[in-house]
């Protein structure tokens, strides 16, 4: 699970995802993303999940039951945190090249390391670490190491 290619090097991230990211994949989910983070609350382990049929609000409870008790068994993380377990959502922030295949056809808008104004179109073909942009009847080959950043747009 990376970011085009930067891992997460955070200790409690990289515990949590060899952790749990077996036990998802028994369940019939996939791990999308694990964050842990200092908010205006305290501390938040995120858990984010996808099915390909669905992630639902039963989904989630499903996940935060058994990841709380891998978690209190394991005894992984030493300081006071709250578990919060969710779906990517319609706004999707894609990650890799995974998600862009999963995505393909979808509009994206695409943020490169070169270029300050972003890119938006269509995700096309994807393919030996490359995708083919669609936008203005143009099409755009894009490596995925010159992405920053990339998420769906959501249509209406």
């Amino acid at each position: 699970m990376s970011d085009f290619g930067i891992e997460n090097r955070n200790p409690v991230v990289q515990a949590v995802t060899a952790l749990i990211e077996p036990v998802l994949d028994d369940l019939g989910y996939e791990l999308v993303e694990v964050q842990f983070n200092r908010e205006q609350h305290g501390q938040i382990l995120r858990i984010v999940i996808y099915r390909e049929s669905g992630t639902g609000i039963d989904d989630c409870v499903r996940v935060s039951r058994e990841v709380a008790h891998l978690l209190e068994v394991e005894d992984l993380i030493d300081q006071a945190y709250n578990l919060e377990v969710t779906s990517p959502g319609l706004d999707w922030r894609l990650r890799n090249e995974r998600d862009f295949v999963r995505f393909r056809g979808k509009k994206v808008r695409i943020v490169l390391v070169d270029r300050p104004e972003a890119l938006i179109g269509r995700i096309g073909e994807v393919d030996n670490g490359e995708v083919i942009i669609e936008f203005n009847g143009d099409r755009k080959l894009v490596p995925f190491a010159s992405i920053k950043k990339a998420k769906l747009e959501i249509e209406i």
